[in-house]
């Protein structure tokens, strides 16, 4: 490995200071091997190791840390202040449902929230706020100002969160997926030659912005959900290869068409305690009815999260303590 001196800035409100590392990923995981060296408040921030992609944040509780990746590359890591004793903040999937630059509470005596990216409409949220060096928030996940406007830049609605006790470094995976496996083979490269020609959602909500899609696939349940923009559009029975094997708890976020045309790049995250099968296994052992596969393909998009679970969905939040994507209207 060729060694550099890469400038890189750990900020502390207004402070700077230089760390030597190395280029390209290698930079930001040698600031995570030293991230005792991170104060609260303190980030860092890379966007350059990754100039564009989807974007995946995964927030650590036991470490106090907030993980920002695009395009499978970590670009930022940041200390944060998770909820206390008696209003925990919960652990899970979710996804981005609303963005306000300037929010102010509704619950906490009108409090700024400035930078809110909402996980839940009932209050859980990732902004800027007080960070003491311990979980001290109502629930929501509070962030530095400064780094909480640095990745309001980048998240959009439908980006996923995964909060957890433990996690994976995003991996790459080729495969058409549990969706666009399910097709013919003609169907298939028309889906995902359409694929090509998406986006990822915009950044702020427009009245005709493209719809963030999310999929989720409960092997307990062995039906498969579509989410647009957090609500349920449609529902369908899967078919699962060796049922009784379980799945552990992934988030696959959809990157692009393969070069191939016939399968689909995706980057697979997995949290919490199960399977110790590879992603790849995992995501062909799901099979949709064709039918089913269809009108989801017609839905697919550049940072589209699939979402593989062993937990029920339950039917008011599909959601349990351990596995969380919230579902229900807004209140």
């Amino acid at each position: 490995m060729k060694l550099v001196f890469d400038r890189r800035m750990v900020l502390r409100g207004t402070a700077a200071a230089t760390i030597m590392g190395v280029t390209g990923f290698e930079a930001i995981s040698l600031a995570a091997r030293e991230v005792a060296n991170l104060r609260p408040g303190e980030f860092i921030w890379a966007p350059e190791k990754s100039p564009s992609g989807p974007v995946a944040i995964i927030v650590s509780i036991p470490d106090q840390l907030v993980h920002v990746y695009r395009g499978g590359v970590r670009i930022g890591l940041s200390t944060c202040s998770t909820g206390k004793t008696g209003h925990s903040t919960p652990t899970g999937v979710f996804t981005i449902l609303q963005k306000d630059k300037n929010h102010h509470s509704s619950t906490y005596n009108n409090a700024p929230m400035p930078n809110m990216n909402r996980l839940t409409w009932s209050g859980v949220a990732l902004h800027a706020g007080n960070l003491p060096g311990y979980p001290a928030s109502h629930g929501c996940v509070r962030l530095p100002l400064k780094f909480s406007e640095k990745l309001f830049t980048v998240t959009h609605v439908g980006t996923p969160v995964i909060i957890a006790d433990d996690h994976s470094e995003p991996k790459p995976v080729t495969h058409p997926g549990p969706v666009l496996s399910s097709l013919a083979a003609r169907e298939m490269q028309t889906a995902v030659a359409a694929l090509e020609k998406n986006t990822l959602p915009p950044k702020a909500r427009h009245d005709d912005m493209q719809h963030a899609v999310s999929l989720l696939v409960s092997r307990s349940d062995r039906e498969l959900y579509v989410l647009q923009d957090g609500k349920i559009l449609v529902k369908g029975p899967i078919d699962i290869v060796r049922p009784g094997q379980p799945f552990g708890s992934h988030v696959f976020v959809l990157v692009a068409a393969h070069e191939n045309g016939r399968s689909a790049n995706w980057h697979a995250i997995k949290h919490g305690a199960g399977s110790d099968a590879s992603a790849e296994e995992l995501i062909e052992r799901v099979q949709s009815d064709p039918a089913l596969a269809k009108q989801v393909s017609d839905l697919m998009h550049p940072g589209l999260v699939l979402v593989m679970t062993d937990e029920p969905l339950h039917p008011s939040t599909r959601s349990k303590r351990d596995f969380v994507v919230m579902a229900q209207g807004q209140s």
